[in-house]
C-alpha cells in the first residue's frame, strides 16, 4: 500500500463546484466502510496536512492535500473522523471544497474567478418584488444596505430591477467585483467563495460574509428572504425545508473554510 491515502472515494468537485450536483453523482456510486482509525492533523513541509492512521491524505487526482492553516486542517480532519461506517461524500463538504480547489480551482483561478464576476451581472439582491408590499419592505430592509456596503467599500454601484427580467449592471460595478475578486490567491478561498455565491445567487453576500460584514446566518437568511415570506402566506414545504437545511451545511462549511485559510 502507498504511504498516501487517496480520498478518490470522493469526488473532485473541479469539473462542477455545485453540491446539489456532485450530491446527485456521489448517489449513483457505492460507498466505502471506513478503513482507517486514527485521523490526525500537522504541520508539514509546506503547510498542513491530515494523516490517517499516519498516511497523508491525497485527493482524488493524487494531489497531496496541503492546507494553509492547523484550523482549516482540522475541520477537514473533523469530517474524516465523524465518518462511523459508511464513506458518505454527500456528508462531507469540507472535504468537496479542499478536493474541488486542488484538483480543479488551482488549475483553472481565472475561469472560477470570471464565474463569480458572472454573478455580479444577475446578483439576487438587485432584483426586487413589485408588490406586496410587505415583502418590498423586507428586500429594501435586508438588502439595500448591503448594496449601499459595496458601493462605499468597493465602488460598486448596483442598480435595481423589479420581476426576473434580466437587468444588466453598470460596468464599473462588474469591474469592482473582478478586481476584488481578482485579489483571492489561494485556491481554497476561492472554492469556498464559489460555493457561498453559488448557494446563495449572490456574489454581494458571499463578499459580504468574507469580509465580516454579515455572519453566515444573517448572509443566509438574507438569500431566503423571498422564500421564507412565500411560506409564512402559503405554509411550509417540508421537503424544500429538508433540502435547504443541506445546502446551509454546506454554505456553513463553505465559510469556515474560507475564514480558516487565510
Amino acid at each position: 500500500m502507498s504511504d498516501d491515502l487517496s480520498n478518490d472515494l470522493l469526488p473532485s468537485a473541479g469539473e462542477a463546484l455545485d453540491p446539489v450536483e456532485l450530491a446527485r453523482r456521489d448517489q449513483q456510486k457505492a460507498f466505502p466502510r471506513r478503513f482507517w482509525k486514527a485521523v490526525e492533523a500537522r504541520p508539514s513541509e509546506d503547510g498542513f496536512e491530515v494523516l490517517l492512521d499516519g498516511r497523508p491524505l491525497r485527493t482524488p487526482a493524487k494531489t497531496k492535500v496541503v492546507l494553509p492553516s492547523l484550523t482549516a486542517a482540522e475541520l477537514l480532519a473533523a469530517e474524516w473522523r465523524a465518518v462511523a461506517d459508511v464513506v458518505d461524500p454527500h456528508s462531507m463538504p469540507v472535504t468537496r471544497i479542499v478536493n474541488s480547489a486542488l484538483d480543479g480551482v488551482a488549475r483553472e483561478m481565472e475561469a472560477v474567478a470570471a464565474d463569480l464576476v458572472k454573478y455580479a451581472g444577475s446578483d439576487l439582491l438587485c432584483y426586487r418584488a413589485a408588490d406586496p408590499e410587505r415583502l418590498v419592505a423586507r428586500q429594501a430592509e435586508a438588502w439595500d444596505p448591503l448594496l449601499d456596503w459595496m458601493h462605499e467599500r468597493f465602488g460598486a454601484r448596483f442598480t435595481l430591477a423589479e420581476g426576473v427580467m434580466f437587468h444588466a449592471q453598470p460596468e464599473r460595478a462588474i469591474a469592482a467585483v473582478r478586481e476584488e475578486v481578482g485579489r483571492i490567491a489561494e485556491p481554497i478561498r476561492l472554492a469556498a467563495l464559489h460555493v457561498m455565491t453559488t448557494l446563495t445567487g449572490s456574489v454581494v453576500l458571499a463578499l459580504a460574509v468574507a469580509h465580516g460584514r454579515l455572519a453566515p446566518a444573517e448572509a443566509w437568511a438574507a438569500a431566503h428572504l423571498d422564500e421564507d415570506f412565500q411560506m409564512e402566506v402559503w405554509g411550509e414545504d417540508e421537503e424544500a425545508l429538508q433540502r435547504r437545511a443541506v445546502r446551509r451545511r454546506d454554505f456553513e462549511a463553505a465559510t469556515a473554510v474560507f475564514a480558516a485559510s487565510a
